[in-house]
């Protein structure tokens, strides 16, 4: 891996309690280190000398944790997707951690709310769809660098109440947890908190404790906002175990106008096939900010430094190229080659024909030979857009959908045969998304 004598600034804090302590270096040791500052992954890490060294004597292992709220994840997270990709591109050993454990309880970090309390049945589910999207970015088995899923309920709901609060309860302080922004920010909103989410960061700092003490696990990762929790993880670990213990987060991520990573008009920016199109993907970075185009292919894609540089210094209509490699590099990183050969192709074909662009199809249960089984337009509506039922009833009373190229009415059934003919399927449109619902 090429080391670059970069001259960077950051956060280098020494004790992690400590945020104000800022050096110059010239480059880090670790080729580890160097790739994430170089890409502008780092915002702080504790002791990030010592990390260092720690680094460029050998593989280390570090974690990023995932809870189950959603059955994809989003653009959102790619940041720390990319963290765990660098990691093991670097010589050493990522963990995925699957939050069935702290989903129980939610992370209030930022919200005003409490989040909706989940099922176990409905977390696994969760889970299930989340696991897929790694095996495109990290290479799983058992080897000293190959990846690893790890679940947090497998040890957080052993823990007896009291055996939880005698282990690990004496070493956190009230004092010290009103001082963590993700709890002063709510309370100063005079928005409730409840005991329940008061015990993540607890339960987060263990996750740490434990992935130290069963795989050696050394650094935690995460976004910006996660850095007190990851201090406490740090703090206890090293209390506990004795152990090296280090913490790392990424800046906080918005577009050049200030909109927020992995959201769109049209709702999140999701990372599985089944709940956003290749195609629709490859379109969001495709219509990236110009200002954008450079940061993004340094955090969101395997493209050479000096490609990016070379890239992000065209001009004019030229930086339109530049925003298609990006969407070219970005999909093939989730949903691989041969998707994102596609999409580009679609996408150019409907721009120079003019045709009907297709964003997705996607195959309806339908009573094989049952002529006169019907559908509503709002089941129809629903599954071609991944809508609630109660949604889509509101978007075809407000005539935001077309079946077939016309609005339906309300009560309107449509049989099986009334699929176009030219497509076999039922031709749905939202907007500008076409999806052909086939009856199978």
């Amino acid at each position: 891996m090429e080391k670059r004598g970069l001259r960077v600034r950051r956060n280098l804090h020494a004790n992690p309690r400590d945020s104000n302590i800022v050096r110059d270096m010239t480059s880090f040791k670790s080729d580890f280190l160097n790739v994430l500052s170089e890409r502008g992954f780092i915002h702080q890490c504790t002791d990030a000398e010592a990390l260092d060294t720690l680094a460029s004597a050998g593989p280390i292992t570090g974690y990023i944790g995932y809870d189950a709220t959603a059955s994809s994840l989003h653009a959102g997270h790619l940041v720390q997707i990319m963290l765990l990709y660098w990691l093991q591109k670097t010589g050493n050993k990522p963990i995925v951690l699957m939050g069935g454990g702290t989903t129980k309880v939610g992370d209030p970090t930022f919200k005003d709310t409490q989040r909706p309390l989940l099922t176990d049945e409905q977390i696994q589910s969760n889970m299930n769809g989340i696991k897929s999207v790694f095996n495109s970015f990290l290479t799983f088995g058992d080897g000293a660098t190959d990846a690893i899923m790890v679940n947090n309920d497998d040890w957080l709901s052993g823990f007896g109440y009291i055996e939880f609060l005698r282990t690990f309860g004496t070493h956190f302080t009230i004092n010290r947890m009103l001082t963590f922004d993700s709890v002063k920010l709510r309370l100063e909103r005079e928005q409730p908190m409840t005991f329940l989410e008061f015990n993540y960061m607890l339960m987060q700092a263990v996750d740490f404790r434990e992935l130290n003490s069963t795989y050696n696990c050394v650094l935690q990762m995460g976004g910006s906002d996660q850095w007190g929790n990851i201090v406490n993880g740090v703090e206890l670990t090293r209390r506990l175990n004795q152990k090296a213990a280090f913490g790392l987060t990424t800046p906080l991520l918005t577009t050049a106008s200030g909109a927020k990573m992995g959201k769109t008009v049209g709702g999140a920016v999701w990372l599985n096939a089944d709940a956003l199109s290749p195609y629709d993907y490859w379109q969001y970075w495709r219509n990236t900010e110009d200002a954008d185009v450079g940061k993004f292919m340094r955090l969101f894609t395997d493209l050479p430094m000096d490609e990016i540089r070379r890239l992000e210094a065209l001009q004019g209509a030229e930086i339109n190229e530049a925003k298609k490699i990006l969407a070219d590099a970005a999909t093939r990183m989730v949903h691989g080659e041969a998707a994102a050969a596609t999409a580009r192709d679609t996408a150019q074909k409907a721009f120079e024909q003019g045709t009907r662009l297709v964003s997705n199809v996607v195959e309806m249960d339908w009573q094989q030979g049952q002529e006169f089984t019907y559908r509503t337009p709002e089941a129809l509506a629903a599954k071609a857009f991944n809508l609630s039922i109660k949604d889509a009833k509101r978007s075809i009373a407000n005539n935001e959908i077309k079946i077939n190229g016309e609005h339906p009415a309300t009560d309107k059934l449509y049989k099986r045969s009334e699929v176009n003919a030219e497509d076999a399927a039922f031709v749905l449109q939202r907007g500008k998304k076409t999806v052909l619902v086939k009856p199978v």
